[in-house]
């Protein structure tokens, strides 16, 4: 069923399944998250034009116990073979160092634009397949945003929005018109929007794919003309100058270049 379910979904491949944990173990999972406070202390906070008010932590070292818990099981052999017949992608690797996944904590006033993910790992030389998103949201009220968008390629047409509630997992392909994003949250100050991203990848390209490489490419929504024609092009610089700046300061310290952000 959810093979089918994958195949034929719109806009592009992918499958919503609810109760994808054992239920104790997705609360006791939840209630191991850090506080937004805590979250600041051990992760890398986004506050850019396209990625606000969000914490990722992608070190698995410093995971609770439950979370580091989630995090094998998702690489376990076991599951990548589920995920291989449910997708049809053979040779399915796990990333070992969760660049850009990990938990991931968004507060009152967050947002994600929408956008394509990085398409390739440069540190593995692997080519990067599909996204995992598991949300631990107790008593989420749906009033307050933080659903995941499912838009079109041309970003003209959100076909499915799915909420974050509690035990919930969305498993979709990454590709060149693979558009998502999340809406902007609303939630009172006392509340976070908790979620657990791996991604995978397989040494292979995928079929016809162009040889294009490419990191986060972000698109304004169509009713955000401010944000696609001013602040995203001028977000666009700002990055593109961190990230040569970056680069430099490797080049004169010999730093290993690992970045652990999404750009």
């Amino acid at each position: 069923r959810l093979k089918e379910e994958f195949d034929h979904a719109v806009p592009f491949r992918h499958v919503v399944i609810d109760g994808f944990l054992e239920p104790d173990f997705a609360m006791e999972v939840a209630d191991a998250f850090p506080t937004f406070e805590e979250a600041l202390e051990q992760g890398f906070a986004f506050n850019f034009v396209n990625e606000r008010k969000k914490v990722q932590i992608s070190d698995a070292g410093a995971f609770p116990a439950p979370v580091a818990r989630l995090n094998e099981a998702l690489a376990a052999p076991g599951f990548l073979a589920d995920l291989e017949y449910i997708t049809g992608i053979h040779g399915l690797l796990a990333d070992p160092d969760l660049l850009g996944g990990g938990m991931h904590v968004t507060g009152p006033h967050g947002r994600l634009d929408v956008h394509l993910d990085f398409n390739y790992s440069e540190e593995h030389d692997w080519h990067r397949r599909l996204n995992i998103l598991v949300y631990l949201n107790p008593k989420w009220d749906e009033r307050w945003g933080g659903e995941v968008e499912l838009w079109d390629r041309d970003v003209k047409v959100c076909h499915q929005t799915v909420a974050p509630l509690l035990n919930r997992c969305v498993i979709f392909e990454t590709s060149d018109y693979s558009f998502h994003g999340v809406r902007p949250l609303t939630c009172p100050p006392d509340r976070v929007r908790k979620s657990f991203a791996a991604y995978y990848y397989t040494k292979e390209p995928p079929p016809g794919w162009d040889g294009r490489k490419f990191s986060t490419i972000f698109r304004a929504r169509p009713d955000e003309w401010l944000r696609g024609w001013v602040l995203a092009p001028w977000e666009r610089v700002r990055r593109h100058a961190r990230r040569k700046a970056r680069e430099l300061k490797r080049s004169i310290v010999g730093g290993d270049g690992r970045g652990r952000h999404r750009d």
